[in-house]
């Protein structure tokens, strides 16, 4: 199935090419008419944040690949996490699957859910909330922050998902109808062995959070579907177990209340730069103009 993946190598040049156009450009045009214009603080800014948000990816692509390098245990804590369910005892994920298998027409669209949404979403959600509640970005940014990088440390341990248990009774639902980006297990570049835990789920809980936080819309309740959605399809397509989107939210639940400190202490020092940075111009105006009065 076409589908195209940023590689670390082009996050790190889009990286470059943001930061350029963020940090470098302002000083260079600081005198300019441009500088003082709305749009070429938003585009300013977005390219800084852009930057952030690249080599953020950056690294989160170069650690996923780390795990291929470490495939020993990854069956065997597979089918524990399966016992574990058992004992808790949570819902079979091969009930689940055997309810959406018979319909072809389902199983594709929720394998073209999993493919394309997972990334999209997670980047308008940024782009919706940069344009529309800046103020709130940060926080926001910073909670994705807390989020990923926990769960890229426990998926250096790997972990295979349900859909290589197939001696467990679990079908590869892409495989099956030609959807998959991996492929066999050993092939293609995408990691294939970081099923615990979910960043799907924990990235749809964390857009669903903020948007209904954040926005005074009457329809944001809506936004509750894309987690559930999510979560089905994850679990029906035997990408993940039950246990991965748990461990995601477990760690979103302690990523927003820090993310809500560290902003409460980083706003105020934030402000206090952006506030000297605007004055800077104008104590150079008014240096000349009473150099000029004293002439």
């Amino acid at each position: 199935m076409p589908h195209f993946q940023l590689i670390w190598q082009q996050a790190a040049v889009l990286a470059g090419v943001f930061a350029v156009v963020g940090v470098l450009v302002p000083p260079l045009v600081r005198q300019s008419q441009v500088a003082g214009r709305r749009w070429f603080e938003v585009v300013t800014a977005g390219a800084r944040e852009g930057a952030v948000v690249m080599v953020l990816f950056t690294i989160w692509q170069i650690a996923g690949g780390l795990a291929l390098t470490r495939v020993a245990g990854a069956f065997e804590r597979a089918h524990a996490i399966l016992r574990v369910e058992r004992w808790l005892p949570l819902p079979s994920e091969l009930t689940v699957q055997h309810w959406v298998l018979p319909h072809p027409d389902l199983v594709r669209a929720m394998n073209t859910f999993y493919l394309y949404v997972h990334i999209n979403s997670i980047t308008i959600f940024l782009i919706w909330l940069f344009l529309r509640h800046r103020d709130r970005y940060p926080w926001a940014r910073n909670a994705l922050v807390l989020l990923t990088g926990p769960c890229l440390l426990v998926q250096m341990i790997p972990v295979a998902p349900p859909r290589m248990l197939a001696d467990a009774g679990f079908v590869d639902t892409a495989i099956a109808y030609g959807q998959s980006i991996y492929g066999p297990f050993g092939s293609g570049l995408a990691d294939q062995l970081s099923a615990m835990p979910s960043v799907h789920v924990g990235w749809s809980l964390l857009i669903a959070f903020v948007v209904i936080r954040v926005s005074t819309s009457r329809w944001r309740w809506l936004i509750l579907a894309h987690p559930l959605v999510t979560t089905f399809v994850v679990v029906a397509t035997a990408n993940h177990f039950w246990l991965d989107g748990i461990v995601a939210a477990g760690i979103l639940a302690v990523a927003l209340p820090v993310a809500t400190l560290a902003e409460s202490w980083l706003a105020p020092r934030r402000g206090g730069a952006r506030a000297a940075a605007q004055l800077e111009p104008l104590t150079g105006t008014v240096s000349v103009d009473s150099a000029t009065l004293a002439g």
